[in-house]
This record gives structure tokens, C-alpha cells and sequence, in this order.
């Protein structure tokens, strides 16, 4: 069980969604941002930094909208469906185009590989939770 999980099993009033399932799908939002940081800095190391600017740039602005997301995703206390779709699409998009850049490299980067897989598996995830609210 993850923490995630852990937390979610404790609040205290109902949550309008299957509690497994939102944390899965936190889980893999918290785990897609820590790649993109990763890969950002990874990228920044690598001699031909030049020609990964886009990808660095796409890595940070993932990180940063699934950081929001996750934490948006957390909180159950006056609770507004809206927000949390439009931050789920937001972040399903970004990790679109992130897990699309990453890809173009990943041949040569094997971070590039492991952020990709790990911006498919969020976009999944977004999708997922979206079709379930709805």
C-alpha cells in the first residue's frame, strides 16, 4: 500500500471517487514529475544540451503541471469537480507532448526512454481518472 493510499483510506468523509484509483492515479502523476525533473537535469548534463533545449523545457513544464495536479488531486475538502478536470486535461496534455518529445530522443538518451514511459503511463492515467468522473 502506498502512502498515497494510506492517506486517502484515513479522511475522514466520503470522496466521490474509488479511493484505489485516485491514488493510482496520484501515484503515477508524483511519479511522471520526478522523471521529468530528472530528465530535465539529465538533459542539461548531456554534451549536445543545445539541441535538447526543447525537451528540457517540455520536462519542466510537465513536472510542474502534474506537481499542481497531484496536489489539487489530494485534497478532498470543499471539492470542485471542474477544477480537477481541467487540471486532469491539462495534465494529460502536457504529458502528450512531453512523452512525445522525450520519444525523439530516446534512442540516444536512455532518460529520455524512462520519462516517455513514464509521461504515457500519467496520460493514461489522467485519461482514466477523467472517464471515471464523468
Amino acid at each position: 500500500m502506498t502512502i498515497t493510499m494510506s492517506m486517502l483510506e484515513t479522511y475522514p468523509k466520503s470522496i466521490n471517487l474509488d479511493r484505489a484509483k485516485l491514488a493510482a492515479a496520484i501515484d503515477a502523476i508524483n511519479a511522471c514529475a520526478q522523471a521529468c525533473t530528472a530528465c530535465a537535469d539529465a538533459c542539461l548534463s548531456e554534451d549536445m544540451v543545445a539541441e535538447l533545449t526543447k525537451c528540457v523545457r517540455t520536462n519542466l513544464d510537465c513536472a510542474d503541471i502534474c506537481t499542481t495536479t497531484a496536489r489539487v488531486l489530494s485534497r478532498h475538502t470543499g471539492y470542485d469537480a471542474n477544477i480537477s478536470r481541467s487540471l486532469l486535461e491539462a495534465c494529460a496534455t502536457a504529458c502528450k507532448s512531453c512523452g512525445d518529445e522525450c520519444a525523439r530522443h530516446a534512442g540516444e538518451h536512455q532518460h529520455c526512454k524512462v520519462c516517455a514511459d513514464a509521461c504515457r503511463a500519467c496520460e493514461q492515467a489522467c485519461r482514466d481518472l477523467l472517464a471515471m468522473m464523468s
